[in-house]
């Protein structure tokens, strides 16, 4: 039975952790898939890490820690490497916060891309609904898509969202990109881009829900995040490609 490897990166969101993670698990995904949960926490504090081990401890999930806040990309790496580990070809990996920001409800329509229509990659794109009309998400809106014009310009993909958590990758994919990935933080979304850029993969999109939080709802990318992004994006341009330890991927593993 192939397997939806869902991985949570995890750092003081114990207020919303449980409602996530149950989402998670009671996702409708497609006939004859079940999923796989692993959540990294990222040296939160005792509390928070306390809350989140008894929590997957409850539900059956699989519970990993940095012993010291590393970043979000870390936490995700940290993830993906405990996730190639027991994932066989035919699995799919996909990256899920753990704040509500996002609705797992969504796995279903991601994962058609792949198992419908042969993709290999897929990214959520949250600006193909219906706008915010408020001012805050209207410059959310633009300072994403600035960042992604640049990203798609530099890296040749043709995506909308960049920045969108929601990624999803067969497991050869993953295992071909996972040398490159160095990015501790924020930065990981352009890095991940630019190595699925390097490889020739054509990446689907699906529409997906998003309901952001505030920074006084503990919102925690900040303005020195999309300075990074820009940073990452322009330096992994010219990045030699023997460097990363990217492969290529056999015929079998491109897409259709």
């Amino acid at each position: 039975m192939p397997t939806l490897h869902v991985v949570v990166p995890f750092y003081e969101e114990s207020g919303t952790l449980d409602a996530c993670l149950r989402r998670v698990i009671t996702a409708a995904l497609p006939a004859g898939w079940s999923a796989d949960v692993t959540l990294v926490n990222d040296g939160s504090s005792s509390s928070a890490s306390d809350a989140a081990r008894r929590i997957c401890a409850d539900i059956g999930i699989r519970f990993l820690e940095h012993p010291r806040n590393r970043g979000k990309g870390a936490a995700i790496r940290t993830g993906f490497a405990s996730v190639l580990e027991r994932a066989t070809d035919d699995d799919v990996i996909i990256i899920q916060d753990a704040d509500l920001e996002y609705d797992p409800a969504d796995y279903m329509t991601l994962m058609q891309a792949i198992v419908r229509d042969g993709a290999v990659a897929v990214f959520g794109n949250r600006w193909g609904r219906s706008a915010d009309p408020r001012l805050q998400r209207r410059v959310h809106r633009w300072m994403n898509r600035a960042l992604t014009i640049t990203s798609n310009t530099l890296s040749g993909l043709h995506v909308h969202d960049m920045e969108c958590c929601y990624k999803l990758f067969r497991t050869p994919v993953l295992r071909a990109i996972m040398p490159a990935l160095t990015e501790d933080r924020f930065g990981i979304e352009p890095q991940i881009a630019a190595a699925l850029g390097r490889l020739g993969v054509q990446v689907a999109e699906a529409s997906v829900r998003y309901d952001p939080r505030s920074f006084a709802e503990g919102k925690k990318i900040r303005a020195k995040d999309g300075i990074r992004a820009l940073w990452v994006i322009a330096r992994e341009r010219f990045r030699r490609v023997e460097s990363t330890g990217v492969r290529t991927l056999s015929t079998a593993e491109r897409p259709l």
